[in-house]
């Protein structure tokens, strides 16, 4: 009798595959969306479990928030939020009060929704124009979109880029950076499992033996490979000769 796939067990919510509480902060967001100016100041940076990019514990008022912290910013800097702020590294303004040409991010979706756009550590976009109909940001993609001017974003870069650099030099090192995030490692081919274990397990070589694209209405136990592809293998490209 085989086991239940990965994907099967997953589907069951054991805990081992749940995200992990302990070593979670704070969730990141901007404070509610005013027209007025208000300045915080940076407490403290940190480092938050899963999260690449530090957080920077900004205190407004009484009230504490989280944001990504920007490549420049350190403890017991001034950070102002509204519209009447300074385009200065660490302020957060609206996308219609920017100048074109910034380098911004943790960019707002809708207004007010807190930031949902480039977090990722050493990432950052481009406020490319301004139009009547809202602001045309350039991702680290190069895709443009065009997002409501009234939504907010950070001036400057997020730190901690350059994290791809460091190697893992063992597989432990690597174990413990997916357990942060919950995923799994190592990952076993299913070519190299026995044939109870998964649908391309067995046989004297490690080969599928069968089909790897597989039906989007088809069982979890045979869910595996490729499911329900537009088209597989290599790419094939027409080549056409001029006639004279």
């Amino acid at each position: 009798m085989g086991k239940s796939l990965i994907q099967q067990r997953r589907g069951m919510g054991h805990i081992q595959y749940l995200a992990p509480k302990k070593g979670r902060i704070s969730p990141v967001a901007y404070p509610p969306l005013t027209e007025e100016k208000m300045t915080g100041v940076v407490e403290r940076i940190l480092h938050e479990r899963g999260r690449i990019a530090p957080l920077a514990q900004i205190k407004v008022g009484t009230t504490h928030y989280y944001l990504p912290a920007v490549k420049g910013l350190e403890v017991g800097s001034i950070i102002e939020f509204g519209p009447q702020a300074t385009q200065k590294n660490g302020n957060v303004l609206m996308l219609k009060d920017i100048t074109e040409g910034s380098v911004i991010c943790n960019i707002e979706r809708r207004p007010g929704d807190g930031g949902k756009l480039v977090r990722s550590a050493g990432s950052s976009a481009i406020l490319f124009s301004q139009t009547t109909e809202g602001s045309i940001v350039k991702l680290p993609s190069g895709k443009m979109v065009l997002i409501n001017g009234r939504c907010r974003a950070t001036i400057g870069v997020v730190a901690g880029g350059g994290f791809e650099e460091k190697p893992l030099l063992k597989a432990g090192a690597n174990f413990y950076k997916m357990k942060a995030k919950r995923k799994l490692y190592p990952r076993v081919r299913g070519v190299a499992m026995a044939v109870v274990h998964h649908p391309f397990g067995g046989g004297r070589h490690q080969h599928p033996g069968k089909s790897t694209s597989t039906s989007r209405n088809a069982p979890p136990g045979r869910k595996v490979g490729h499911i329900a592809p537009r088209k597989t293998g290599r790419k094939r490209v027409r080549k056409t000769m001029e006639v004279k």
